[in-house]
């Protein structure tokens, strides 16, 4: 049976994750454990229940509770869900929610970068990629286009953050991911690629670049594709230490593209061989 609580108080603290809570007290929510995320829309909340995450509660609009949340609901019975129509959910959160729904729901630890190296062919690191928008985007590629796993560095916008979820469709929780240790990366985090057996390609523009489609750079057994910052790119350092600089060919004068439209085409190309496409 549903536990379905109407909101009469703004102040009650139960609420306090969806209205006076944000995301990086959520992440120390329960320090030194693992913390609380919010996940937004039906979908995403389903595919991190399905990836193992535990709901905490609901928040959502009375109308969906029998429509577009209630295959969620039914696996989660006893969870409070906390009701509201729009406007009030409006008000509480201070922003519109996607298909009416989120849904607190506690973090699982994350995996060592040697864990999930072990089993991977092709890997994408992100360096600093601040965006939430840009960090869901290259998830749901990632997903998408044959990649086995996201390596990012600790200056990332965290994936499990409500825009980046929301915008990743869920992805985050369907294909591994983990941050490079505090102070790691690039020496040590190179490093420990190389144990692994990845060889690393810097997407960046530069005159030791060599195209996407290289054949050497394709037929790399275990390769990991490195994306840097909005803006300013990879560092330098990095650029320095990876085995490759890899460009994509361009038109029209054109000099770049947006990361996550860059990490589209990178890991389509490059991750055909995972896929045994030709």
């Amino acid at each position: 049976m549903l536990n379905v609580i109407e909101v009469t108080d703004f102040l009650a603290p139960e609420l306090d994750v969806y209205a006076r809570l944000n995301e990086a007290q959520l992440l120390h929510y329960y320090e030194p454990d693992t913390g609380i995320f919010i996940a937004e829309s039906p979908k995403v909340v389903e595919r991190a229940l399905n990836a193992g995450y535990e709901a905490i509660s609901f928040l959502l609009e009375p109308r969906h509770i029998e429509r577009e949340a209630a295959a969620v609901l039914a696996k989660c019975k006893g969870v409070p869900v906390y009701t509201a129509e729009l406007p009030v959910l409006t008000r509480l959160t201070g922003f519109q929610m996607t298909r009416g729904m989120l849904c607190a729901m506690k973090r699982k630890p994350l995996p060592a970068i040697e864990e999930i190296c072990a089993t991977a062919r092709r890997v994408a690191i992100l360096e600093s990629v601040v965006n939430p928008t840009n960090v869901g985007a290259i998830f749901r590629s990632a997903a998408a286009l044959y990649m086995d796993a996201v390596l990012l560095t600790p200056g990332c916008s965290d994936p499990l953050y409500r825009r980046a979820a929301r915008v990743s469709m869920g992805t985050v929780f369907q294909i591994p991911w983990t941050y490079f240790p505090d102070g790691s990366w690039p020496e040590a985090g190179m490093e420990s690629l190389r144990k692994s057996g990845f060889r690393t390609a810097a997407m960046a523009l530069s005159k030791e670049s060599v195209d996407i489609d290289h054949p050497t750079l394709l037929a790399e057994e275990k390769l990991a594709i490195v994306l840097g910052t909005e803006g300013d790119g990879l560092a330098k350092e990095t650029i320095a230490d990876c085995d490759y600089t890899v460009c994509i060919p361009m038109s029209h004068e054109v000099d770049s593209l947006n990361v996550a439209a860059a990490s589209a085409v990178a890991f389509w190309q490059l991750g055909k061989k995972n896929a045994n496409i030709e």
